[in-house]
């Protein structure tokens, strides 16, 4: 149990630093709210509609596909590292999986998957 107190001690010191913190902000800070500063902020831009506005489901579906095929690449970077020790059977291995994505990203484009309208 001794063993632990140098990280009971960090986590205390961490804790006790940003509740001094935030005290801090909020005593010396200054507060004078006004309607601009309490707008909504839109890229400088006026908010235009309702903040509760509802989405198209095609919009969820794009980004759930981009969110998968962005996946998958990332499994070319451990490949791309081991590429000289994996030698041919790496590389027909990885021209598979491309492919079966390939496959994957034609099929969900002949689809209609990727339209907007």
């Amino acid at each position: 149990m001794l063993q632990y107190l140098p990280i009971l001690i960090l986590f205390i010191i961490a804790v006790g630093f940003a509740v001094t913190n935030i005290a801090f902000s909020s005593i010396l800070g200054t507060q004078k709210p006004s309607a601009e500063k309490l707008s909504t902020y839109e890229c400088g831009i006026d908010p235009v509609g309702s903040a509760r506005e509802r989405f198209s489901v095609k919009f969820y579906l794009i980004a759930m596909l981009y969110v998968i095929f962005d996946i998958e690449v990332v499994f070319l970077y451990p490949w791309a590292v081991a590429f000289k020790s994996l030698k041919l059977f790496g590389f027909i291995e990885m021209l598979i999986f491309i492919g079966i994505l390939l496959i994957c990203y034609l099929y969900i484009w002949k689809r209609g998957g990727l339209e907007w309208d």
